[in-house]
């Protein structure tokens, strides 16, 4: 069972780019990333960021595909979105199912535990393959910190 999140104000841009910086079998391209600040477990929301990327470079590796990370506002919502040039999702039904896996040293959990993160955060995780090319991309909603929205609304104001 995940604990309850320990929420403070987070610099989100920063938890990407410590995230990314991790990840070092294959090199993640990490758009230029917007201030924005939400009110998360930046502890529980850096793993679940891990975990995407671990499986992005887990689906790109074999080809040596790109791996791109970004982050955007949309309404209320930080979406995270990292993109990778695997195969795609075969079972998209199933890879938030616990201990449902397409890997030979996978145990199921990443996906379902990155899914009940975003979750107690008030956010989503949706996953989709690509369109126009192979691969799949990932994208992570969490909500805004409102208090930075009400500021900076409240100076252009008056």
């Amino acid at each position: 069972r995940l604990p309850p999140p320990a929420k403070r104000g987070t610099d989100l841009a920063a938890l990407l780019e410590r995230a990314a910086h991790l990840e070092q079998r294959l090199p993640v391209t990490v758009a230029p990333l917007p201030a924005l600040r939400a009110v998360v477990d930046p502890d529980q929301i850096e793993q679940c960021v891990i975990n995407l990327l671990r499986n992005a470079v887990d689906a790109s590796l074999p080809t040596q595909g790109a791996v791109r990370l970004s982050l955007a506002s949309a309404q209320d919502f930080a979406v995270i979105e990292i993109e990778d040039e695997g195969p795609g999702l075969a079972a998209a039904d199933n890879v938030f199912v616990p201990f449902f896996t397409t890997k030979p040293e996978g145990c199921g959990i990443g996906l379902a535990l990155a899914r009940q993160i975003a979750e107690a955060h008030g956010g989503s995780l949706t996953l989709e393959n690509l369109k126009r090319k192979s691969g799949c991309v990932a994208a992570l909603r969490l909500p805004l910190e409102t208090s930075v929205l009400t500021v900076a609304g409240s100076r252009a104001g008056g």
